[in-house]
């Protein structure tokens, strides 16, 4: 059986709870942080202990359409990425 999502308003009540602030602040503050991530992304954004966004370039390569086969282009593109950081990754898949 799959473990629940949490939901906004649980993320919300969490952050609310453990900086004994209201629901409304700290809905403010995370969505401060999401804005900060947004206008940072190109340069690169880090939460500390959770992880940071970075742009890769891909290169351009050969793909495969999977209803025909055929043989197509893929141009380079660049894309954003989440690096786990290893603070989180250690706390999730304890070993």
């Amino acid at each position: 059986m799959a473990a629940k999502k949490v939901t906004k308003s649980q993320i919300v009540a969490g952050v609310a709870e453990a900086a004994e602030i209201s629901k409304k602040q700290a809905g403010v503050a995370i969505e401060a942080l999401v804005a900060m991530a947004y206008k940072n992304a190109k340069a690169g954004f880090m939460v500390p202990g959770l992880g940071k966004l970075v742009l890769v370039k891909r290169k351009a390569r050969l793909g495969r359409n999977p209803a025909t086969g055929e043989t197509i282009k893929i141009p380079a593109k660049t894309v954003l990425k989440f690096r786990i950081a290893k603070a989180a990754k250690d706390a999730v898949l304890k070993k």
